[in-house]
């Protein structure tokens, strides 16, 4: 009966459902760094989000350095491989050690470990205060946000 499909078989009347935690709270993520990133003439050619439909170079970038807000480039959990639909999407990393709190856009040139972002060693550096190589890998929190931020 049309009744009968009003409600899915998994829930009762009474039972309440959690709206799952959205983006904008952050999802935890380790970040980590890789100084290939930091080398502005690098070709796009190196990294997943090359060419192809959603590669950044059939959208006219060549280079790290002609990607919009670079040295904050790297690896990003979202991008799965070559021409993943994720490529070139800014990120917002929110970094705290103590009383210091660090944030940093990136845009994802690249494809990363689940749960990690792999960054270059200058943008790291802004997040951390200086301290990425000291730390090597920490623990932060990541947001999808609008490309605008990291142009």
């Amino acid at each position: 009966s049309v009744a009968a499909l009003a409600i899915p078989s998994f829930a009762s009347p009474t039972e309440s459902f959690v709206t799952p935690v959205s983006k904008a709270a952050g999802t935890s993520i380790t970040v980590a760094y890789d100084q290939k990133y930091d080398v502005a003439d690098s070709s796009l050619t190196t990294v997943a989000c090359s060419d192809g439909a959603n590669g950044l170079i059939t959208k006219g970038y060549k280079t790290f350095g002609s990607v919009p807000g670079f040295p904050n480039i790297g690896g990003a959990p979202t991008v799965a491989g070559w021409n993943s639909s994720n490529c070139g999407k800014c990120y917002e990393l929110n970094y705290e050690n103590g009383d210091f709190k660090g944030s940093i856009y990136v845009t994802a040139v690249d494809s990363a470990s689940p749960g990690a972002f792999n960054i270059g060693l200058h943008a790291m550096d802004k997040l951390t205060n200086g301290q990425a190589v000291q730390f090597g890998r920490v623990t932060a929190t990541y947001t999808e946000v609008e490309e605008k931020f990291c142009a």
